[in-house]
């Protein structure tokens, strides 16, 4: 039987070094982020859980909102012509499937992540939930290879959309 993923794109061998004028927190999520996504791609449980936790060392809601952010805009462009709830399910199948070398992680991590980046999740139920930054990356991995994009890609982008959210004045 033929595993329905599609391959990952190969991390990249050249080490990525993040603007200096970034705050050092920053800089500790977006490495994390990119070792943790790195770990996928080469299927190396180690290194992926020695990433998610230094992430769970990092501010936790910051990364959450560089994720989440992450899996929006992949969604975006992976599902351009809008996004179905079978879209969705596939996404989840797809996700669940390919942790097979992860056996600890639970579905609904990956329902909460995926409802969570949507904006669909129940206020109350998220503020109560732990964090969940290894569904986060699984769900971030498994777009990225459909997408066949680059981590470091998305994940400036995602670092400048929060920082422009967090920066907006609201009126």
């Amino acid at each position: 039987m033929t595993d329905p993923s599609p391959p990952a794109v190969p991390p990249s061998t050249v080490p990525i070094t993040w603007p200096a004028e970034w705050p050092a927190e920053v800089r500790r999520i977006a490495g994390a982020t990119n070792d943790a996504l790195a770990a996928v791609a080469a299927g190396d449980s180690i290194a992926f859980d020695d990433a998610v936790e230094l992430l769970g060392r990092s501010d936790s809601a910051q990364a959450g909102h560089v994720h989440a952010e992450m899996v929006r805009t992949l969604l975006e462009e992976v599902y351009s012509d809008g996004l179905t709830g079978e879209n969705v399910q596939e996404v989840l199948g797809r996700t669940v499937r390919g942790a097979h070398w992860l056996p600890n992680l639970d579905i609904a991590g990956f329902v909460e992540v995926l409802t969570g980046a949507l904006g669909v999740a129940d206020t109350e139920e998220q503020t109560r939930s732990r964090p969940r930054p290894a569904h986060a990356l699984l769900v971030v991995a498994d777009l990225l290879a459909v997408r066949r994009g680059r981590a470091e890609t998305y994940l400036r982008r995602a670092l400048a959309e929060v920082h422009r959210a967090e920066t907006i004045e609201m009126p």
